[in-house]
């Protein structure tokens, strides 16, 4: 499988561009910054990385609100910074992605400028617009992720405009032939800088239901959050009609047929629909997008059942596409946090990773994960992120995920500013900090690369096929297969020890060491797993 293509059983590693190196002193991060930085993450292990969005953006919604695709947002630096940065992550064998959000603009687009003027101006249908009600109340009942009417009313035009996130970033109108065209020429022009792979955000997102039907209601023991807290309205309503259509999937087709023209790209779609793992099937089929994301272990649940049903049944549907898994990522409390119970342990934190990594598929591991950070409790008065500001105290927002990654503990900012950052550094995060770390054998961080460097060297874990045994909580147990190659991987999730004693294997196990983690052994056809513990075998 070596001629597999890169992004085949990658890691991908997501760097938040805001929070995780300041170079010029303004308190958020910049593309001069990951380039210093970029040698620390190769030195991970990771086969590529994943840039949030640094376009020119207002950041009402922190860079998803772009206001120009092709230029660079001079908070964080320069079109000539990106190409520095893209150099140098290739001469370290780095693959690059970067983020396209192409759902909707910032209000401050000049497409949107132009079409809120009037109903006749060359861009007016470029947006999805649409007359009040007769009692002048929004066209229907879809809603904001961010909070009330998916509706806002423009005065200029006398007509409502579609958001489905913030009011300040309007929904474009994917029906329009023109919007397609000019979309993927966006595209095309960071392909042709030389970016690996692109990063669909929102991707099922970006047509709506032509005849705007309400949205039907959602029974309140099904209303679970997939990004946003159950609590929202949002999650009152089953999102049939304001995305996911059907008409996405010429559009994917279309920007297949842009990518395929590129040699090794790939795209990834970011998908939170109803049915993630059924969409993330359906839109990874031949001739579409290469890998699906979706937010389906970015849950509360980390048991066995949960984990092994999630990836059963997407196996199930996903006969043709990829997976691509995240734990955690900018949108969610962080993992060690959120499945932690109160542990914080680099042991535990590195089985997270170790799990997450051995599944079929590849991952995407967002930064400070390999420092084992936990969420910052961020207080009100420091908040950024609308949403959180909006649903405050139920729903603390993004910003606990999202603040400066620590370097060092030399300073109150942990290395990454000389500046006030843009949100605060929490005292824990410094103890955490790399410098601390580096030096530390029994550190989540160098847990982290051992893990990386073990897992290269085993191919039917980044290619191979993969089959569930049945276990008893808290026990994980499947195989990995490639080209008669049989790996048997079992975690223990919990935190007692445990024994359980497999089902009839093919073969004889024969374990395998170097992993890192804490280790089981084999008695009598008893396994014996620490707490957190993993054991790898070989079968012959």
């Amino acid at each position: 499988m070596s001629n597999a293509p890169w992004w085949r059983g990658a890691i991908i590693y997501q760097i938040y561009p805001r929070s995780f190196l300041d170079t010029d002193g303004d308190g958020v991060g910049d593309l001069p910054g990951i380039v210093e930085r970029l040698d620390y993450v190769a030195e991970l292990g990771v086969d590529a990385i994943w840039v949030a969005p640094f376009f020119k953006s207002p950041m009402a919604d922190f860079g998803y609100d772009i206001a120009d695709y092709r230029e660079v947002d001079p908070l964080f630096g320069t079109l000539e910074d990106f190409d520095r940065l893209l150099h140098k992550a290739h001469g370290l064998g780095l693959k690059v992605m970067i983020d396209q959000v192409l759902s909707h603009t910032s209000a401050e687009h000049a497409w949107f400028r132009e079409s809120r003027q009037s109903r006749d101006n060359p861009k007016a249908d470029w947006y999805v617009w649409a007359d009040a009600r007769p009692d002048g109340t929004p066209p229907n009942n879809w809603l904001s992720l961010f909070g009330g009417s998916a509706w806002q009313w423009e005065p200029r035009r006398g007509q409502y405009y579609l958001h489905n996130f913030l009011a300040s970033q309007p929904d474009l109108n994917f029906h329009h032939p023109d919007v397609r065209a000019a979309t993927l020429d966006n595209v095309r022009f960071w392909l042709d800088k030389g970016v690996d792979g692109i990063r669909l955000d929102a991707i099922n997102f970006c047509f709506h239901d032509r005849q705007l039907r309400d949205n039907p209601p959602k029974p309140s023991e099904q209303r679970v959050g997939r990004g946003f807290s159950p609590a929202n309205p949002y999650a009152f309503q089953y999102h049939y009609y304001n995305n996911t259509q059907p008409e996405n999937l010429g559009f994917l087709a279309e920007l297949r047929a842009l990518m395929d023209g590129y040699a090794d790209v790939a795209a990834l779609g970011e998908i939170s629909s109803e049915d993630s793992l059924a969409t993330m099937a359906e839109y990874t089929m031949h001739g579409r997008l290469h890998m699906g994301y979706s937010f389906e272990l970015l849950t509360e649940d980390f048991s066995a059942a949960h984990i092994r049903g999630t990836v059963r049944q997407l196996e199930a549907q996903m006969t043709e596409g990829w997976p691509c898994w995240a734990i955690s990522n900018h949108d969610v409390e962080r993992v060690l946090s959120r499945w932690g119970n109160g542990d914080a342990s680099a042991q535990l934190a590195n089985l997270f990773t170790a799990m997450v990594c051995s599944l079929r598929g590849s991952v995407c591991i967002y930064q400070g994960e390999e420092l084992g950070l936990t969420e910052a409790d961020v207080p009100y008065e420091s908040l950024r992120d609308p949403y959180g500001i909006a649903f405050w105290p139920q729903f603390k927002g993004r910003d606990g995920c999202r603040t400066p990654m620590p370097w060092s503990d030399e300073d109150a900012q942990a290395g990454f500013s000389h500046g006030m950052p843009w949100l605060p550094v929490p005292e824990e995060h410094r103890a955490r900090a790399v410098a601390q770390q580096q030096g530390n054998p029994q550190s989540v961080l160098n847990g982290f690369r051992t893990f990386m460097r073990w897992r290269q060297a085993h191919p039917a874990l980044r290619w191979g096929d993969i089959e569930f045994l049945d276990a008893p909580e808290p026990v994980l147990a499947f195989l990995r297969r490639l080209q008669g190659d049989t790996v048997l991987v079992v975690f223990n999730l919990g935190a007692s020890a445990c024994e359980v004693t497999l089902p009839p294997l093919p073969g004889k196990p024969s374990a395998i060491d170097g992993h890192g983690l804490q280790a089981g052994t084999m008695h009598g056809g008893a396994l014996h797993l620490p707490g957190h513990g993993a054991w790898f075998a070989r079968l012959s």
